[in-house]
């Protein structure tokens, strides 16, 4: 089918048969020319084109790897699109009133033509190189970071000096006189994935929000069209990073860059493949070309100081500064994952103000937020501001654990390598699926539970795993990938590829992924449904979890692989703490119940107390007459580490009311003085306790219940922590005036007095103390961090988090970098060159977090 693809000469012609038909739309110019001469053609498309260069552009490149056909391909298709649709189609009209789009199709005509003709592999240009070698990669020859390579017969030979190449340094002096590009997307194959921009230090720059935001929203576009879902990754560690590449070239000038690789083969089945992926691509193309407006001097200005002003359990405080102008307004985003799309459909505000209050949040959640100013009258937005993560606080009777594996136990084992096995596990990575060379293989993962009590009940629970690299999974929809829980007691080996394949699983996790959703460099999750939650619960008595991944077993003739391999945070691949596979646990401890009598029981008339009576309703003249108990919490209970988590009072009557009037009974939780009906009758409530109880209920049943509700529980607790009594009040209404209506009810000395049950857990309520004295220097190169942890026997660690903007003021917003008893940890990712913020908070076992010690490390830029 390799026919159906275009030749360097036909995307010519039909460029100029564009042009000639659209003057007003399209211009066609040579940038350059290459070594055998062919022209380096660049086709500018605007309304009106005369002003192209007056406007925001997004430059397009495409095939700068002979080999990668899409991106001269898609070219094409994306300029029959415009001339197509741009007389009636209002977003298509917009971007291009607005923006222009310079595209070249082919940045690599000769390579490109080598590959089309004489060796479809080919990947450089054609430079003879005077060795009896060919050819320079182009996307090593740039000036960011060039690294010189000896052997000129390497496919990733990057010439003899940066910008060697006719071709490179063509593209180099379009931009350098074109200010106004301010995004790029260089179009390659293979591996459905997004690689934004770097300034190899793996930091976090200021743009990142603005990269991974424009590559989330492409991916909502060509997810929309196909169902498929591009990942989002910046690469390896800063060692092991592309040198040489133009992505970085335009970043580094500003220009808010990303490379697009499309597909799972350089040149696939056109009519099956190539044709799904340029439908996907085209919509994601028009919105990189709306957004290049937004990254213009035209722009508002980035809001500034986004960050946190508080967090409780079911809501944040957002805050952030701007000048005052009337003319603006904010956008608010919230996602529950980093790398999501910034729409419609995760817009939470639009304010003028310069806070806001994001409520009826789930406790123990991990939310994201962005924000950009908007020009009311132009509607052009600003940059984004650095991404802002938060974790909700737990709710009062809430704990949590993030369990990691141990190095021994995260890995995977290969059918065909069964003797190295074991060396597979807490090294490099995880492959999971099957190829010819390892044949099928499995991945591993084993959970310590051994912190969870026994008894707990796990109210939600994630299992994440990060893709690193689906370059080896080649083929297009085929093949899902699973995880299953199996009975840890039923292998003795983990190291046996054998056991563990044959091993039955006790139950697979409901979700798969099909291969076209496995993406790289966007976390992968698996939330545990009730079932799975229970199986979790009955495991924790054995300690551990175990789990096993597996991908296809089988190929299809004439494909070598379909693998996914994963990150596992060990290793000298690995990319630490925070990529090592997780799973995320939110429980509660054990209950405990107190079941408690009344310690006094009073009816109360206007002009009398009788005492070991209760009663309530109205007498002969009219007047209310008040029951009145009080509860003694004999138990003893710390106060600063009992929760109470359900509470109920239970009442029994021994009649219900003759008269026919509605007359209806509550229960107050009350604080009193004095036992008299003054005293009563001016008594500060607290808070009702469950439903009335109608005169038709007394008739159908004596027992009723009275649940507390949530403000009560507390209301409870707070009295318990003042050594207070509890008091309570039966209380009558009626619809109308009611005499002769008393209901008596079961008092302290009867056979079945009131009950007050209180379900309690153990569990620390208040943070501990803030670290102290939190320093840095520098050792070995790299950032060293000290401080003082508190002294409290129920301290358990510190949380250290980076933060390249602001002081973080929560445990989650930002890099971590240690978790743990120690007093130090080294910043080992980061960048010792570049100011930053770090945060030190203290954590108890719940965890409740401190409020954190903050410094600002200046750097040395």
């Amino acid at each position: 089918m390799k026919i159906q693809y275009a030749s360097y000469q036909d995307t010519i012609d039909a460029l100029q048969s564009a042009m000639n038909e659209h003057p007003h739309l399209i211009r066609l110019q040579s940038i350059g020319k290459t070594w055998e001469g062919r022209p380096i053609m660049l086709v500018t498309v605007s309304l009106d084109v005369t002003y192209a260069d007056d406007k925001p552009a997004l430059l397009y490149t495409g095939s700068i790897h002979a080999r990668e056909w899409i991106g001269n391909e898609l070219a094409l298709k994306f300029i029959q699109y415009v001339t197509e649709n741009y007389r009636f189609n209002p977003k298509l009209q917009t971007a291009l009133t607005r923006n222009t789009l310079y595209m070249v199709p082919c940045l690599n005509p000769d390579g490109f033509e080598y590959s089309r003709n004489h060796f479809s592999f080919w990947r450089k240009n054609r430079r003879n190189n005077g060795d009896g070698t060919f050819g320079v990669d182009l996307n090593r020859n740039f000036d960011a970071k060039f690294m010189r390579n000896q052997n000129t017969g390497s496919n990733t030979y990057g010439g003899p000096h940066a910008f060697s190449e006719p071709e490179t340094c063509a593209i180099r002096d379009f931009v350098e006189q074109h200010e106004n590009i301010r995004i790029a997307l260089d179009y390659h194959s293979q591996g459905n994935v997004f690689f934004p921009a770097h300034k190899f230090n793996h930091e976090v720059e200021v743009e990142g929000a603005d990269l991974n935001i424009l590559c989330a929203n492409m991916n909502h576009e060509i997810k929309k069209v196909t169902g498929r879902q591009y990942g989002i990754h910046r690469g390896k560690p800063p060692a092991q990073l592309i040198h040489g590449s133009g992505r970085e070239y335009y970043y580094r000038k500003g220009i808010i860059a990303t490379v697009v690789e499309v597909g799972t083969r350089n040149i696939p089945d056109y009519m099956k493949n190539m044709s799904e992926s340029v439908a996907e691509n085209i919509p994601a193309i028009l919105h990189a070309l709306g957004e290049a407006i937004n990254y213009s001097p035209l722009a508002p200005l980035r809001v500034a100081d986004f960050t946190i002003k508080a967090v409780d359990h079911e809501g944040v405080e957002l805050e952030w500064q701007y000048e005052n102008r009337d003319d603006i307004y904010f956008e608010l985003y919230r996602s529950e994952s980093n790398k999501s799309p910034c729409g419609e459909e995760s817009l939470i505000a639009i304010t003028k103000s310069l806070s806001f209050r994001d409520s009826q949040l789930r406790s123990g959640q991990s939310y994201f937020y962005n924000i950009r100013a908007v020009d009311k009258v132009t509607k052009i937005k600003s940059p984004f501001s650095p991404e802002l993560r938060l974790k909700t606080h737990l709710a009062r009777h809430q704990s949590a654990r993030t369990l990691f594996p141990a190095k021994e136990y995260v890995g995977y084992l290969s059918e065909n390598f069964t003797s190295k096995n074991k060396e597979h596990f807490g090294y490099n990575s995880m492959f999971i699926g099957v190829d010819k060379k390892r044949g099928v293989s499995l991945g591993l993962v084993q959970f310590d539970l051994s912190s969870l009590p026994s008894g707990a009940n796990i109210e939600r629970a994630e299992f994440s795993l990060y893709p690193m690299n689906r370059v080896a999974a080649k083929i297009e929809k085929y093949g899902e990938w699973s995880v299953s829980i199996i009975d840890p007691d039923s292998l003795t080996d983990i190291y046996d590829y054998q056991a563990v394949s044959e091993a039955k699983p006790l139950h697979t996790l409901g979700q798969t992924f099909e291969s076209d959703k496995m993406t790289q460099g966007i976390w992968m999750k698996w939330q545990l449904n009730g079932v799975e939650r229970a199986l979790l619960n009955s495991l924790i008595a054995q300690n551990r979890l175990l789990l096993r991944l597996q991908g296809p077993k089988a190929l299809p003739i004439g494909n070598d692989s379909q693998v996914m391999q994963f990150d596992i945070g060990y290793g000298p691949f690995g990319s630490g703490l925070h990529y090592r596979p997780n799973l995320e646990l939110v429980y509660q401890v054990p209950e405990q119940q107190l079941s408690l009598s009344p310690t006094r029981c009073n009816t109360i008339y206007k002009n009398a107390v009788v005492a070991d009576r209760l009663a309530s309703g109205f007498d002969e003249q009219g007047e209310i007459v008040y029951g009145q108990m009080a509860f003694a919490l004999n138990a003893d209970l710390p106060v600063d580490k009992t929760v109470f988590t359900q509470a109920c009072l239970t009442l029994r009557s021994s009649n219900s009311i003759a008269s026919a009037k509605d007359v209806r009974f509550t229960i107050e939780l009350v604080e009193l003085q004095d036992v008299d009906f003054q005293a009563v009758k001016q008594r500060q409530k607290i808070e009702y306790i469950g439903y009335e109880v109608s005169n038709e209920q007394l008739r159908e049943r004596a027992e009723h219940h009275f649940i507390f509700d949530s403000y009560s529980l507390q209301a409870l607790e707070r009295l318990h922590q003042a050594h207070t009594p509890f008091y309570f009040i039966i209380r009558a209404t009626s619809e109308s005036q009611a005499t002769n209506a008393l209901v008596n009810w079961a008092a302290c000395q009867d056979q079945h007095p009131a009950q007050l049950k209180i379900h309690y857990i153990e569990r620390r309520k208040n943070a501990l103390k803030a670290p102290q004295n939190l320093a840095a220097q520098i050792e070995g190169g790299v950032v060293k961090l000290t401080w003082e942890n508190p002294e409290d026997e129920d301290f358990v660690g510190c949380f250290v988090v980076r933060n390249r903007f602001h002081p973080p003021r929560s445990p989650f917003d930002g890099v971590k970098l240690y978790g743990g008893k120690d007093d130090y940890t080294l910043d080992n990712f980061g960048n010792a060159k570049l100011s930053k913020y770090y945060a030190v908070f203290s954590y108890d076992d719940v965890p409740n977090y401190s409020e954190p010690v903050a410094l600002f490390y200046s750097g040395d830029e």
